[in-house]
């Protein structure tokens, strides 16, 4: 009796999340599914007038700003199902909260403006969703807004997502006449009346309706018969039932082979009770959904997990907090039972942990829980983990498919305004760093600068302000170095004596030889070939002249970067019995090297980024246009269905700023990759510049 109890506790539970492009309605939308589940109960909007702004929107600057910034996670009760829900952000920059969030849900409520269609953030979730294979339900929000056609978004979805997608629902009217909605399954008109529209009212089907509710009730029989056989039959002998229809429709989903389309105005207050209906019915509960993991001590063999609560546990950190009482780490629950008191295990660490507090969390609030099951998302309390670790019970070592993290794109040096603010700079640079992926820190060697690198220029701008906020640290903010070289680019002789006397023991040496560039493909930065012979110079000082030409490897005579590329052969000198030394020849290899490299045809070098950018094919000649401004040399292009991919080879000193340059140029739709290919010289005019500021730097410090 009690597996049965379990299976039905587990068949009567959805983990869904709510993605969407920006501005498209999605935290409206929680909004409304937690007020018509009891969980709150007053409506509060995005940029409310009240000051109270949307529930799942707690933090201040997503209050003010009006977007969604964090993943924040909830639930609520829908009739006799338990609905776990996660709002994710909209804006490109915050894609790392989409993806992990995505990772541990098992469908989606895609929402679409009824005005906008599918807009760039739209294709990006559509990606992600792909990537973790989660099935998802439409819908097609704002039908109350001017120009809003759901029938044209719907077109969209199945040319430009190649998704099959039908509407299950049809609005009675549009933009300030849309008073309700016709379900295509049950054949029933919905209007939503009363306070807040909280009273669902059911009807028959307005007469001007009834033809156009019979042509797209065909067409959405005869997509969703596809996945089922009993439904074909009904078809044929003219028994269809509503039961049929939405087996139908939830096999075709759960397959990922087909899309129901739902219709509404989250913020009229229409459908959202209609689309709980079609996220009970239609969506995945945690049995029905394949998740895997490796079997660390047998060779990483895939392993499929059971969300069984008997079974051992398994599960998953999706998300770092730093709350007020320390780091909050939400879990996923794939398989077992986690309870308060028990010992967990990290199975990349191997470290054991206790679980002393295990809440359910209501966006920032929190209840406490005493144990979660298979299927559930909690939260846990003082637990030091990293985003992406598997906790197991110790029985199993198994660890959960990473999450893809996209590199960053954009980066800036920061500086504080005042000393006294480093220690705090330090605490929120590894908090942010731990609790968000795609948000890195580095300090550049060569510069010394501290440097923040982001998904984007509004990305950092947050944690720019955040630290401001919660940290009280005050930052100026640049643009960092690019890290230019020097080589020479013909052999050159070089044969110089050190002689140095101030009474007692002198220093005295002589080195003589030739410098050499070294070829690219060989791609060596240094090499140090000893062609003395007949001691000219003893063999204890040989070594001595290999110190002295690499010490001057970290600052080149052009612009002070690092040399690169550099052979130097020694095949004369002459030393002195009483003052050579170890320091006599490293001074007089300096002078040496020096020597050799102004005569060398010095040059700058700079680094070459490899840079790969994808979006719609209808925006090749824009994206190729970006490219060709930035000194950039196409390398490949293709196409794929809708998209197209561009590989080229630019200057990294001229892809600062390009991530904002390219979603102007192809209204966000487009996203790029970047990674460093190699070292070529810099063109004349760029290589006077940079001599010129050197030059005047120099004079400043004097």
């Amino acid at each position: 009796m009690v597996v049965k109890a379990l299976s039905e506790k587990l068949s009567k539970t959805r983990n869904i999340g709510i993605s969407a492009h920006i501005d498209s309605g999605k935290t409206t939308l929680t909004e409304r599914i937690l007020f018509y589940t009891n969980r709150i109960h007053a409506i509060h909007e995005v940029r409310g007038k009240d000051g109270v702004g949307a529930k799942m929107d707690s933090m201040e600057l997503e209050k003010e700003r009006g977007i969604t910034i964090q993943s924040a996670a909830t639930y609520c009760r829908w009739k006799d199902h338990t609905i776990n829900i996660i709002d994710t952000p909209g804006h490109v920059d915050f894609t790392i909260e989409v993806e992990r969030s995505l990772r541990v849900l098992d469908g989606a409520v895609l929402v679409l403006c009824g005005v906008s269609g599918v807009q760039s953030q739209t294709i990006t979730v559509d990606r992600q969703m792909r990537r973790y294979s989660v099935p998802r339900i439409a819908f097609i929000n704002k039908l109350d807004r001017s120009g809003a056609n759901p029938y044209r978004v719907v077109g969209q979805i199945q040319e430009k997502l190649k998704l099959n997608a039908k509407l299950v629902q049809l609005p009675i009217g549009l933009e300030s006449d849309l008073e309700g909605l016709i379900d295509l399954v049950t054949m029933k008109a919905y209007t939503f009346g009363g306070k807040n529209g909280m009273e669902v009212i059911e009807g028959e089907i307005p007469a001007e309706y009834k033809e156009k509710a019979e042509k797209h009730r065909e067409e959405l029989l005869d997509a969703v018969s596809l996945f089922s056989d009993e439904l074909t039959e009904a078809m044929l002998e003219e028994k269809v039932t509503v039961e049929l229809i939405k087996d139908a429709i939830r096999k075709g989903t759960i397959s990922l082979k087909f899309i129901p389309v739902f219709v509404g105005s989250a913020y009229k207050n229409k459908g959202v009770q209609t689309l709980l209906d079609g996220v009970t019915d239609y969506l995945a509960n945690p049995t029905e959904v394949v998740n895997k993991a490796l079997d660390i001590e047998n060779n990483e063999q895939v392993v499929t997990l059971e969300s069984d609560p008997e079974k051992p546990l398994i599960c998953l950190a999706f998300k770092l907090e730093d709350g007020r009482y320390g780091q909050l780490t939400y879990i996923r629950v794939y398989q077992g039972k986690l309870s308060k008191g028990t010992t967990i295990f990290n199975s990349r660490t191997g470290k054991k942990v206790n679980v002393g507090r295990l809440v359910r969390m209501h966006s920032n609030e929190m209840e406490e829980i005493e144990s979660a099951e298979a299927g559930d998302i909690v939260a846990l309390f003082g637990i030091d983990c990293s985003s992406g670790d598997t906790f197991t019970d110790g029985k199993t070592k198994l660890s959960m498919e990473s999450m893809f993290v996209p590199s960053p794109v954009i980066s800036l040096t920061i500086e504080c305004k005042e000393s006294k603010q480093l220690a705090n700079l330090a605490k929120a640079l590894n908090r942010f760093s731990k609790e968000d992926p795609t948000f890195q820190t580095m300090v550049d060697p060569e510069s010394g600068q501290t440097i923040i690198k982001g998904m984007g220029e509004l990305h950092l701008e947050v944690y720019i302000e955040r630290m401001k906020r919660e940290y009280g640290v005050d930052l100026i903010t640049g643009a960092p170095q690019v890290a230019y070289r020097e080589t020479i680019t013909r052999r050159a002789d070089f044969d110089y004596t050190h002689k140095k006397q101030t009474g007692g023991q002198g220093q005295f040496s002589r080195v003589a030889g030739f410098m050499e560039p070294i070829p690219m493909e060989e791609g060596k930065n240094y090499e140090f070939v000893d062609k003395i012979v007949g001691g000219s110079i003893p063999r204890e000082y040989i070594g001595s002249c290999d110190k002295g030409f690499r010490s001057c490897l970290d600052r080149g005579n052009l612009i002070g970067f690092p040399i690169m590329g550099v052979r130097v052969t020694i095949n004369d000198g002459s030393y002195h019995d009483v003052d050579s030394s170890d320091m006599a020849f490293q001074i007089g290899a300096r002078y040496a090297f020096r020597q050799g490299f102004s005569k060398g045809a010095p040059i700058i070098l700079e680094p070459i980024m490899k840079v790969e950018v994808e979006g719609p094919a209808e925006f090749q000649g824009s994206i190729l246009a970006t490219l060709n401004q930035r000194r950039g040399m196409i390398v490949a292009t293709s196409e794929m269905e809708a998209y197209c991919r561009i590989e080229a080879e630019v200057p990294l000193s001229d892809m600062f700023g390009y991530s904002t340059v390219l979603r102007s140029a192809t209204q966000g739709k487009a996203e790029f990759t970047m990674e460093f290919s190699k070292y070529a010289p810099v063109p004349k005019n760029i290589g006077d510049e940079l001599l010129k500021k050197y030059k005047a730097n120099i004079k400043e410090e004097e």
